[in-house]
């Protein structure tokens, strides 16, 4: 069992630039990617570039609020 304030925590990462609705009004869903991250390095939201496979480029993702 998992202590509650563990050190390492898994995080998801939400696109920020890209909509879920595209052209035509179709739902695209949300691009998430999850990730572990320490708590003592980095005290602060992760922000990191990934690829999106449904704009088929590299777009910024931030943490998601808790």
């Amino acid at each position: 069992m998992t202590k509650s304030k563990d050190v390492r925590v898994t995080i998801a990462l939400v696109c920020t630039t890209c909509t879920s609705k595209e052209a035509g009004g179709k739902s695209t869903g949300i691009s998430r990617y999850t990730t572990r991250k320490n708590r003592r390095n980095t005290p602060t939201r992760l922000e990191s570039k990934k690829f999106r496979a449904c704009c088929h480029k590299h777009t910024h993702h931030k943490e998601l609020k808790k």
